[in-house]
């Protein structure tokens, strides 16, 4: 059976004034699979993720989710995907210090409206699954590094999302830390069919992937391995 088509971004074009982040870029994620994109700093990796998000509209070209065309989406419509179908891992985490780790990886739950006592219950589980139960009611500046990324996975994972977006997961991580988180996303994730665009410059990081495109200039290519 051939896998389902989640996003498709066709001959994508970006630019801030006169520099061009993306030219003639182009992509296709199905669910279930592992998407690496690598390259140098500048190349426009990140650009080409927070379009395929939803987060930056294109200046050409188009990005699909499940045959939909993100560019014509209203904004509440495109934010109302990444509070369901979309999740988000970047290099610090961006948890809420204020909020307990639990009540961090609930948050996307109570925002789509979710009674607390079931997004608290969701969220403990989401937590327990990834080894993390012991630190629910503690706040992120009282946990690890490694413990801190790991409830950022959580978070994007709970609501159930089809592609998860992490950008530079490890890179604030040691080695130890960084394998570990890597693992544990990418196994929830396949377990959830869901999708994994993974921006990273680290081939230790990007060996978790089943495919690795690499951005260069503003383009992709796909690496045969």
């Amino acid at each position: 059976m051939t896998a389902e088509v989640l996003l498709e971004a066709a001959d994508v074009r970006k630019a801030y004034g006169p520099t061009e982040a993306l030219g003639c870029a182009s992509l296709r994620v199905c669910a279930g699979e592992i998407v690496a994109l690598m390259g140098p700093s500048g190349a426009g990796k990140s650009t080409l993720l927070h379009c395929l998000a939803g987060i930056v509209r294109p200046d050409a070209g188009t990005v699909r989710y499940q045959g939909a065309d993100l560019g014509a989406l209203s904004d509440r419509a495109r934010s109302a995907l990444r509070r369901t179908d979309f999740g988000f891992v970047f290099q610090f985490g961006r948890l809420v210090p204020e909020l307990t780790c639990l009540e961090n990886v609930a948050l996307p739950l109570r925002l789509n409206g979710e009674r607390g006592r079931v997004a608290a219950q969701r969220a403990r589980r989401m937590l327990a699954e990834l080894d993390l139960a012991e630190v629910a009611a503690q706040r992120p500046g009282e946990v690890s590094g490694g413990q801190g990324q790991r409830v950022a996975v959580a978070r994007a994972l709970v609501t159930g999302a089809r592609v998860v977006f992490a950008d530079e997961p490890t890179g604030a991580l040691d080695s130890l830390n960084g394998e570990q988180v890597m693992r544990l996303l990418t196994t929830a994730a396949r377990e959830r069919d869901a999708a994994v665009v993974l921006v990273t410059h680290e081939p230790r990081v990007a060996a978790y992937s089943d495919r690795e495109v690499v951005v260069r200039d503003g383009r992709t290519l796909e690496v045969a391995r």
